[in-house]
């Protein structure tokens, strides 16, 4: 087994921060020696998230109190804008500190993408360049040796893992994609924000950022690199009135296979060897309690009423697979270690 790897953690205090430290606590190579959130400086962890208290982790510091020098690796929970500028400050200071960066700062290749997107100019783009695509299962080769491993949003996650091997296989049409997609109320992080208080969340169901999702494009770049053409789909999220969870159903054309049954026998090959994701049998309908707390993604396949379309389900927790555990994923394919470690727990349920 590989030796201890020094970690810091950006952005501590966020619910994908609290949840990469419930899990990475548990991890034999990781060794977590600095975590930062700039507004509870000086705080111990438990302060902050009590369920933590049992872990025994060092108190929260600032951004720039880190000695970057001194760590192996740092994981980035922060807001995208806040990101790039600090990992390059890292990169500088120490060029062989690794990056996993959970925000959506280094994801899209294209640098004018992103401007437009994201409402400013990328800072970086030479690091941009040197960034992979840290969606583990089909990129794990570049997230081996990359300085910076982009993790791909919550959205994206569970919308690629369920299209990429029938968009690759030319099974499904890259043309007339509908995904509808549904997401916690953690998703929109913890923030104080009127959308998400109990009194306007709580037993409602609203979509959100019709027809402009930043996640959109994200989507689009990936089906378009797997399709070798440029590709448009029509993404529309929802905020669900739950804590954690995803649930994404894309309703597709056909391509080479004639049916649903077809398509899921692509996705069982394709998968066959990836512990995290299951392909459900024939009539299982695919549900986020199904995969809560854990790594795991949940796909299934289904015959539309209309001839020549079918619809792919997709569950994962937004929290885990959608964030902090596929950072976990990527630390492990990237430092050498079994690519379930700390990873193993099963979902939980109710």
């Amino acid at each position: 087994m590989p030796a201890k790897v020094k970690a810091a953690l950006l952005g501590a205090s966020g619910y994908t921060g609290a949840d990469l430290l419930r899990l990475g606590v548990l991890h034999p190579g990781l060794d977590f020696v600095a975590l930062t959130a700039n507004t509870h400086a000086g705080k111990p962890m438990s302060s902050v998230f009590p369920h933590l208290s049992s872990a025994k982790l060092p108190d929260l510091v600032t951004n720039e109190a880190v000695e970057w020098t001194d760590v192996d690796v740092v994981f980035c929970g922060l807001p995208h804008g806040a990101s790039q500028k600090i990992i390059v400050e890292i990169l500088e200071a120490s060029p062989k500190t690794r990056i996993i960066d959970m925000s959506a700062d280094y994801r899209l290749r294209d640098v004018e993408t992103y401007a437009k997107w994201y409402g400013a100019p990328h800072v970086s783009p030479e690091w941009q360049k040197k960034a992979a695509y840290g969606l583990t299962e089909h990129n794990r080769d570049a997230i081996r040796t990359a300085p910076i491993i982009a993790c791909p949003g919550c959205y994206p996650t569970a919308v690629l893992l369920a299209l990429l091997p029938l968009v690759g296989a030319g099974a499904i049409s890259t043309e007339d994609m509908i995904i509808d997609a549904k997401s916690g109320i953690t998703g929109a992080g913890r923030g104080l924000k009127q959308n998400t208080l109990f009194a306007e969340a709580g037993e409602s169901l609203s979509p959100y950022s019709i027809g402009s999702h930043r996640h959109g494009p994200e989507i689009e770049q990936e089906i378009g690199k797997a399709a070798g053409a440029e590709v448009v789909v029509n993404f529309t999220p929802h905020l669900i009135p739950m804590s954690r969870g995803e649930l994404i159903t894309a309703h597709v054309r056909l391509g080479s296979a004639r049916n649903a049954a077809e398509l899921r026998d692509i996705l069982a090959a394709a998968y066959a060897d990836e512990p995290f994701i299951r392909i459900a049998g024939r009539s299982e309908m695919p549900a986020t309690g199904h995969v809560r707390g854990s790594n795991h993604a949940l796909i299934n396949v289904f015959d539309d009423r209309i001839p020549g379309r079918a619809i792919v389900v997709g569950a994962i927790d937004n929290l885990v697979k959608g964030s902090a555990g596929q950072a976990i994923q990527n630390f492990n394919v990237a430092f050498g270690f079994a690519e379930t470690t700390a990873l193993e727990a099963l979902p939980l349920f109710p």
